[in-house]
């Protein structure tokens, strides 16, 4: 079972797309903004700043994505939300992944199935009119994929930098050491998030000594 983003007010995502629209870029999307740039005032400003990091258009705390930017450019526009609904409502497209062509009483019976709510509860119909409210600015034609990777470390908070070449790579001394039978393997890695060398220099020692050995024939 999966909480689908929602508002209780779902036509001030209209007034909020419209506002992003119009405004600069600010540094933050903060409740601030929402509610003295995008006017959007008391407690729905607060459900819309949510809302807008649930959806992909800002990280955790509220820097802009990239998202956000392709949404203000007119020809990117209907690409970006249509990213941002496959973002945030992943698990509907598990279901069905054509869940954004689907007639509107299928696409109600979809959530009610994914939330295992009651298909009149206020839930259900809040997630079902927040969706809708997006599906109608979406353009799938030709984007619609998930963001990318830059852009899913953003909405984390973090600012990771891996080292350059150091993703899945085995150093090239312990590469090219020749095993037993000269038979070669590949092994993939899973790097913890570091930019530490000390930490990859540690891994891929303990890599070498323990299943890198010239004894194990």
């Amino acid at each position: 079972m999966a909480s689908l983003p929602y508002v209780t007010s779902p036509g001030n995502i209209a007034k909020a797309l419209e506002g992003i629209r119009a405004a600069q870029v600010p540094d933050l999307v903060t409740q601030d903004f929402v509610k003295t740039v995008l006017k959007i005032k008391g407690g729905s400003g607060n459900q819309i700043t949510s809302f807008l990091k649930k959806i992909g258009f800002a990280s955790s705390d509220g820097r802009p994505s990239e998202l956000y930017r392709k949404f203000r450019n007119p020809t990117t526009s209907g690409e970006a939300i249509a990213a941002s609904i496959r973002r945030a409502y992943a698990p509907l497209y598990v279901r069905n992944e054509y869940m954004h062509e689907l007639p509107d009483n299928e696409l109600l019976g979809l959530i009610v199935e994914e939330t295992e709510a009651a298909h009149d509860a206020n839930t259900v119909r809040m997630a079902f009119s927040s969706l809708k409210a997006l599906l109608g600015v979406a353009d799938f034609s030709s984007a619609g994929a998930p963001a990318d990777e830059k852009d899913d470390l953003l909405d984390l908070g973090h600012d990771f930098k891996q080292p350059s070449g150091a993703q899945g790579r085995v150093p090239p001394e312990v590469a090219s050491k020749s095993i037993g039978l000269n038979v070669g393997y590949t092994i993939n890695l899973n790097l913890p998030a570091s930019s530490d060398p000390a930490v990859f220099n540690a891994i891929f020692k303990s890599l070498k000594e323990h299943l890198l050995r010239d004894d194990d024939v």
